[in-house]
């Protein structure tokens, strides 16, 4: 049999609420395809029409799969024509079987937005702590260090914002700062409790490709001081070396999805000595 040449594919989830339940569906498909390169781009809490827009605008420019759980109905139908004119494949996941609910009790779905969660403590908690983890992404303002329950540190290229984004899903307020040597490290790093920071790590071989094909995404040449070799060491050798200082646990993410660190992260940030996660 003939080999297919492999390709990248991009699935754009949209939902009104948190999204839960577009990207479970979607990894319980993906997980049948273990060699399918996926790139995916995840959209909560879209429930204007100035928030969609410009989200279906960039799934047409990547030719995605547009996956969506939105319930309003002027959402949902517009992104669903939008698919259907610019020939986009488009799951909308709810749609059949709120039909057939409907026309078989002959009862109205009330398409409120995020219907799925109950308006509970931890319901709240979780949303708040998504506004945290954006607020405080890539150190924005250093107060967050202090009132977070969780502090990434890690180079470029370690997934500070995704493990941020996915903890703050589990209820943890995570606040992440990227580490080079010539910035230095805010004062209220050495504030926080070791015990709550988490030292993310790479192997520099990984970092170069990954700094490699983002300087080539931006249209740049892809031999830049951001990717050379060298270079990269020199920010690992800085951050192990901070890491110590600070007493915290260190995790190389190399061979990890965001999953696994996450776990790890979960089970580990009450480890008091320097530990080290190769």
């Amino acid at each position: 049999m003939e080999q297919q040449e492999q390709q990248d594919l991009h699935f754009v989830i949209i939902s009104d609420s948190v999204g839960d339940t577009a990207r479970k569906v979607l990894q319980a498909v993906l997980a049948q395809f273990p060699s399918v390169t996926v790139h995916m781009y995840h959209y909560p809490f879209i429930r204007k029409m100035k928030d969609l827009e410009p989200v279906l605008e960039e799934a047409k420019e990547l030719k995605a799969f547009v996956i969506h759980t939105l319930v309003v109905e002027n959402l949902s139908e517009y992104t669903d024509n939008f698919c259907v004119a610019e020939d986009l494949p488009c799951y909308n996941i709810l749609k059949d079987l709120v039909r057939d609910i409907s026309e078989t009790t002959g009862q109205q779905p009330i398409r409120r937005a995020g219907a799925l969660h109950r308006l509970d403590d931890e319901y709240f908690n979780r949303i708040s702590a998504i506004e945290f983890a954006v607020k405080y992404d890539d150190g924005k303002d250093p107060k967050g260090f202090l009132d977070a329950d969780l502090v990434l540190l890690g180079v470029s290229r370690t997934s500070k914002t995704p493990l941020s984004m996915f903890l703050a899903n589990k209820n943890i307020k995570v606040a992440n700062l990227p580490i080079m040597p010539e910035a230095s490290v805010p004062d209220e790093i050495w504030q926080v409790d070791p015990k709550k920071i988490v030292g993310l790590t790479n192997d520099a071989e990984v970092l170069n490709n990954f700094r490699k094909e983002r300087m080539i995404a931006y249209g740049l040449s892809p031999e830049t001081i951001y990717s050379d070799m060298d270079r990269i060491r020199a920010e690992l050798e800085y951050a192990y070396e901070l890491y110590n200082k600070l007493g915290c646990i260190v995790i190389n993410v190399s061979k990890r999805s965001i999953e696994e660190t996450a776990a790890i992260i979960m089970s580990s940030i009450e480890i008091s000595d320097t530990t080290i996660i190769p």
